[in-house]
């Protein structure tokens, strides 16, 4: 998984720039995140600093690590390469990661996930298959990010970064797609994990500067860190060098991959959950059932009196179970925030809120119930939030339900009936027709239609 910062420049950038790195003499100048300043000899090479403001380059050079301390310089050989099993970058076994935090002072979540598609690339010259992993950011509850991501691992356990499709929205269109990328096309492609790193290790996960462009160095091994249900042994802690100039901290985990970006108190996207690895057997606690009933009711229609039960029923939940921290943050936040919004009988602010509550309260879930069963319940979940942001003739919103429903479409199709399939294709497209025309009561009508496909 990329971290948010590095994923969307400040404007878009055209892919045709330069794939390799720019050689000459460039005067390195005062930069915020540890950049050194000096002029560099002539034949050093050079990666411009890009302006996080106008997304153009500088004349000012990134504050590079040795070259003698990259680890990433080899030529991968690829005999086996959708097994992508590193403990550090475990892509093929990762069903799906559930990340909470916030970034600009809004909530923010992601889900990461793993696909079947198998996309092959050429590098090299040579025809690699990848897998590939679909990262779904949201802001505030709302689609904000979408990526494909394309991993393969090569033959020494190194894993590997072949490209990856972006698409950022705004209300809930496409804005852009900068920091897409291609190995073989766009630039190289860039290790995203060694295979035993060491401290003192430099790779660069994504190599085509001013247009995508990270350098890592490792800082520590062999860690243990707080997960979601205990101590997690053999993390890493690493420290990203971007695009500006600027710097950052990420830690990965054996069963998770990327752990967390950022710090607490600040910009922060770590992880809430993971599937196989929280997975635990058994059936649905009682209590969580009870919460999923009464914030399926407070969704439908959130006031004083279904809130109070929401409250009550989270109450008893967390008392009764493990609860991951992240999650518990998010859920008494997220609850907070409805509460205040229907007492100020703000309905944008409901909607919003009731929203990012059930979302939390479905990632519960995927602790107990198959994964398909929960990505059924999230299509069910964006279907009513479509009822409600249509009845609120909200446009915008409304297209970014039909992206989330898409998305989440594309994750579970595979795994369903064709005669049933073919109904929700159906449904779903009428829903995105009536969106692309911004007409809410149609818009109303598709998601009626959707919400009865999803049941039958």
């Amino acid at each position: 998984m990329r971290n948010m910062r590095s994923r969307r420049p400040a404007a878009a950038l055209s892919a045709a720039l330069a794939a390799t790195l720019t050689t000459g003499a460039c005067t390195a100048g005062a930069l915020g995140g540890g950049a050194a300043s000096g002029t560099l000899a002539a034949g050093v090479d050079c990666v411009r600093v890009v302006d996080s403001g106008t997304g153009k380059k500088t004349d000012v050079c990134l504050p590079l690590a040795p070259e003698q301390d990259r680890v990433d310089r080899g030529t991968p050989v690829f005999s086996r390469p959708t097994a992508v099993t590193n403990p550090l970058h475990p892509s093929s076994e990762i069903q799906q990661v559930i990340y909470g935090g916030q970034v600009d002072g809004k909530p923010f979540r992601t889900e990461f996930t793993l696909l079947p598609d198998i996309k092959t690339v050429t590098v090299n010259g040579e025809q690699v298959r990848a897998r590939t992993l679909q990262y779904m950011a949201f802001s505030d509850g709302r689609i904000h990010e979408v990526a494909l991501d394309w991993f393969a691992q090569a033959d020494d356990g190194s894993v590997w970064y072949l490209g990856e499709d972006v698409f950022n929205y705004e209300n809930g269109v496409v804005a852009d797609t900068g920091g897409t990328w291609l190995a073989g096309k766009t630039g190289p492609a860039a290790m995203i994990m060694p295979n035993e790193p060491k401290t003192g290790d430099v790779y660069r996960p994504e190599n085509v500067p001013e247009v995508v462009f990270e350098e890592v160095t490792v800082k520590a091994v062999g860690q243990t860190v707080p997960g979601p249900y205990g101590p997690v042994k053999g993390a890493m802690t690493v420290t990203e060098l971007h695009m500006d100039g600027t710097r950052e901290d990420k830690v990965f985990a054996p069963g998770y991959g990327e752990f967390s970006t950022g710090r607490p108190g600040a910009d922060l996207e770590a992880v809430s959950l993971a599937v196989p690895t929280d997975v635990t057997p058994g059936p649905v606690p009682a209590e969580l059932t009870a919460l999923s009933t009464s914030v399926r009711a407070a969704h439908a229609g959130a006031t004083d009196a279904s809130v109070a039960k929401v409250r009550a029923a989270w109450d008893m939940y967390r008392a009764a179970d493990r609860v991951p921290q992240l999650l518990t943050q998010q859920m008494d936040r997220d609850l907070d925030s409805l509460t205040a919004a229907v007492k100020a009988r703000d309905a944008v602010l409901v909607r919003g809120a009731v929203l990012r509550v059930a979302q939390n309260d479905l990632d519960l879930h995927v602790r107990y119930e198959p994964l398909a069963t929960v990505e059924a319940d999230r299509m069910e979940l964006w279907a009513r939030q479509s009822t409600l942001d249509s009845a609120a003739r909200d446009a915008g919103a409304i297209a970014g339900d039909v992206t989330s429903l898409e998305l989440t479409w594309d994750r579970v199709r595979h795994d369903t009936d064709s005669a049933r399939a073919d109904r929700i294709d159906a449904s779903l497209r009428a829903l995105r027709d009536a969106a692309d025309r911004k007409d809410a009561s149609l818009a109303h009508q598709a998601a009626a239609g959707l919400t009865s496909a999803l049941a039958g």
